[in-house]
């Protein structure tokens, strides 16, 4: 059963967790369970997705309850009307604030299109640092390994241009078997019981598309997430609303 975080006559969220796709994709022909089926068995009717979010990603995943609201919300996506915030934890010590604007082409079946005459598409991102931990491990070719946990804000929509654009400043998400480090990947699964990529959609704030009421939303990480937090001694940076499901009505 999924976590709903926010529903009424005309939309529904959901916590989407990590390793769920949202619907059937040529790209992983062997999965059976997708979280449109699941919410449409679960609340007994259809729904529509408005935007969509990795399989390792989780977080605050939006449907309309119609065809046209979904079509409405995605345009508050495509318009750029939607604030969201993600967590993530990266590799290395960041910055304590910084401003990605970095290009992206196009990612076709998990591959980035290799036409020379493909036209890299806009692409923006901001991030804070929310805290820094280093442990006493050789991981790598220092005999310390550090991370740090970052709050990013997209402003752009390309597909992974938070997980692309941390690699570019060379900060790649921890998990990410795509475009992290295999070496820190493993080492977060097999030692400290992490394994998935560690990217969280924590917020959305928008205008609700039918009544035009102010939405923040709010979605929890899981316990792998959460039990990393802890034990880097993060809890304190993290806002305390992205340690539970919250949705406010501003």
């Amino acid at each position: 059963m999924l976590d709903i975080l926010y529903q009424d006559e005309h939309i529904v969220a959901i916590n989407k967790p990590s390793g769920l796709l949202v619907h059937r994709s040529p790209i992983d022909r062997h999965e059976t369970r997708f979280a449109i089926q699941i919410l449409r068995d679960q609340i007994g009717q259809y729904v529509y997705p408005a935007h969509r979010l990795d399989k390792p990603t989780s977080g605050v995943l939006l449907f309309g309850l119609n065809a046209e609201v979904a079509r409405d919300l995605g345009q508050i996506f495509t318009e750029q009307q939607i604030k969201k915030s993600y967590i993530a934890v990266v590799r290395g010590h960041c910055p304590d604030a910084g401003h990605i604007n970095h290009a992206l082409t196009e990612v076709t079946d998990q591959r980035i299109a290799k036409s020379k005459t493909a036209e890299a598409q806009a692409a923006i991102t901001d991030f804070r640092l929310l805290g820094k931990h280093q442990i006493d491990i050789e991981i790598e070719t220092y005999p310390q390994s550090r991370y740090s946990l970052v709050e990013l804000q997209p402003h752009t929509g390309r597909r992974h241009q938070l997980r692309r654009h941390l690699k570019h400043i060379s900060h790649p998400i921890i998990g990410d078997a795509k475009y992290g480090r295999g070496r820190h990947n493993r080492y977060f699964a097999e030692q400290l019981d992490c394994p998935r990529l560690l990217l969280h959609a924590a917020q959305q704030c928008f205008l609700h598309p039918v009544t035009g009421h102010p939405i923040k939303i709010n979605a929890s990480i899981d316990h792998h997430f959460a039990g990393l937090i802890t034990r880097f001694g993060w809890r304190d940076s993290l806002p305390k609303e992205w340690l539970q499901q919250k949705v406010t009505k501003l």
